[in-house]
């Protein structure tokens, strides 16, 4: 907490002038007591980034402020010795309070490093192999380029600043202000360029510490033992959760209970331990799976979170010590209670019949029932009718489509009244008796109305699959929807309604929810489960790049991208040229 306060501190200080001159006072008090405090941007991130390591218990952290505190004490303890060896030069230099000052942040200094000694096993989370290296060689190489920058720009914008002060000015303020290399300097240059180079050095820092700080990276894959392990708790205990067949997504970890009963998968992304709807196995081993799940978090500093359990699982992780809110709800459509008679279901009823009469015809099959070249045709139409250039979803995706080892998968293909193919969907298994929607595709040119049509033949053929219940998409805050469109409503409750309306227009959370409200579904409540409220947005972050709403590509990515468009723009030149 208070490495953050001081990294808060310096960066209001070094943004604003006012506040600066204001707060000169208790800054030299600071520096005096504790470390120094200076009003730049670089030296600001790196104690912000600091202290985000260290709230997450990182092992280079604790070090990394072990050995701040170590020089602190080493140069006090020199200038006090030096001092208490040659009093004439303290005299005859007028060196008294900084003596004095280095006396009183020597006490401090070791009171602060004898807490930390103590605190050693509270610091357990370790980093990345060769990050230390590579965050030298970052800092050392962004530090110098703004060193360069800086140097250049107080050589063309020197204001007062003599001429031979210029390389060591620029030398200390790359280096954040953290050291004085000219006690005797005079003049400035003008406060712009102070702001650049510190804005530089901010940039290599927060780069560089990030490397150094990142959190170690779970393998994001199921191995076949695992698999294996999962499938047959899913075949004993799959009825519980609508969800539980995503587990055996292979871009997911898992972690099992000590006897083996239970397991949470889990996917680690942006520093978040990221676990998908319910544990899978037997209720009564949900608990140690779980300890063990949070315990594996903890031991790197990942921050845990669940996206999408049940109410049961949502008590189960509450009671682990994880905070929780509702997020929204799950339609369920029990088959027994289906039909398309009455009023209520007069939209509905309308559309499949409008869809019938062009011509569309309906297959409902297993997977294991089709060939191998069938799958091809599917695989290669859910790919073309793909409206994005990844892959969506994490808590309700499988992620894959014609595996062997999802036979137990059903696949609805809808096709025109010409025999080509217009739509698919795709269920997962849920237990003996259910399905779970995984994958929606359909050509952009098919008629409004299919997606009810085929919902309504696979419910009606839903006995001879011995299936009587059928999970639909999740609808994002359909309590909010539902119940701001009352009459009689209150004014917060409209206004969040209206909040969420709005960003409909890119999110389409209401289209999500009338999308599944048409059908008068069972609505099933689905929770976030989360350790920290400061975490919420990166837990937010988090499932968003799960779920592939947000991509963060990598350094090389972003330079193949540049490369390809490149080309695409020498290629496109190059057949201007021609045609001319």
């Amino acid at each position: 907490m208070g490495v953050a306060m001081a990294a808060v501190y310096s960066a209001m200080i070094a943004m604003v002038a006012p506040i600066r001159h204001l707060l000169r006072p208790v800054t030299k008090l600071i520096e005096v007591a504790v470390f120094p405090v200076e009003p730049n941007l670089g030296y600001a991130v790196f104690l912000g980034i600091l202290a985000g390591a260290l709230a997450r218990h990182k092992r280079a952290a604790y070090w990394v402020l072990v050995t701040f505190f170590a020089l602190l004490v080493l140069g006090n303890l020199a200038l006090v010795l030096s001092a208490s060896l040659m009093p004439d030069l303290v005299e005859e230099f007028s060196l008294t309070p900084q003596v004095v000052a280095s006396e009183v942040n020597l006490v401090v200094s070791a009171a602060v490093l004898g807490v930390l000694a103590a605190a050693h096993d509270e610091f357990f989370a370790p980093t990345r192999r060769g990050s230390f290296r590579k965050a030298l060689l970052t800092l050392g190489s962004l530090l110098a380029v703004s060193f360069a920058a800086g140097y250049a720009l107080v050589t063309l914008f020197p204001g007062t600043l003599n001429a031979k002060y210029h390389l060591r000015w620029a030398l200390e303020k790359a280096l954040g202000g953290v050291v004085t290399l000219d006690f005797s300097r005079t003049g400035w240059p003008p406060s712009w360029v102070n702001f650049v180079i510190g804005l530089l050095s901010a940039v290599a820092v927060l780069v560089a510490f990030a490397v150094l700080f990142r959190s170690q990276r779970a393998r994001a894959e199921l191995p076949a033992d695992s698999e294996a392990r999962v499938r047959e708790l899913l075949a004993a205990y799959g009825s519980r959760d609508s969800l539980g067949y995503f587990a055996t997504r292979r871009d997911r970890a898992v972690i099992f209970s000590p006897s083996g009963k239970a397991a949470v998968s889990y996917r680690v992304v942006a520093g978040v331990c990221l676990a998908g709807g319910d544990p899978i196995g037997d209720v009564e081993a949900w608990a140690p799976a779980i300890r063990a799940w949070m315990d594996e978090a903890r031991r790197y500093g990942w921050a845990p979170a669940v996206i999408g359990p049940s109410d049961a699982a949502a008590h189960a992780y509450a009671r682990a010590g994880l905070r929780v809110l509702e997020l929204g709800d799950e339609a369920v459509i029990e088959v027994a209670e289906f039909s398309l008679g009455g009023r209520e279901m007069r939209g509905v009823r309308q559309a499949v019949n409008r869809v019938r009469r062009a011509g569309y015809t309906l297959r409902v099959r297993r997977h294991a029932e089709l060939s191998p070249e069938e799958v091809r045709h599917i695989i290669e139409r859910a790919d073309a009718w793909r409206d994005t250039e990844t892959e969506r979803g994490f808590s309700m995706a499988l992620g894959r489509l014609g595996d062997p080892a999802d036979g137990s998968c059903v696949v609805v293909e809808a096709r025109h009244a010409d025999g080509e193919p217009a739509a698919l969907l795709s269920f997962v298994p849920w237990g003996d008796d259910g399905l779970s929607l995984d994958l929606m595709r359909r050509d952009r040119n098919a008629d409004n109305g299919l997606m009810e049509f085929m919902v309504a033949g696979l419910v009606a053929e839903a006995g001879e699959l011995g299936v009587k219940r059928v999970s639909l998409n999740f609808a994002m805050f359909r309590s909010v929807f539902e119940g701001g469109a009352r009459l009689g409503a209150g004014p917060v409750l409209r206004l969040w309604r209206w909040t969420l309306v709005f960003c409909s227009r890119w999110w389409q959370l209401e289209s999500l929810y009338r999308a599944n409200a048409k059908y008068h579904p069972r609505w099933v409540p689905r929770f976030v489960a989360y350790d920290d409220t400061r975490d919420l947005p990166k837990v937010g972050l988090a499932s968003m790049i799960a779920e592939g709403f947000l991509t963060v590509p990598g350094v090389l990515t972003l330079l193949r991208r540049g490369r390809h468009a490149g080309q695409g723009r020498r290629s496109l030149l190059g057949r201007r040229r021609r045609d001319r």
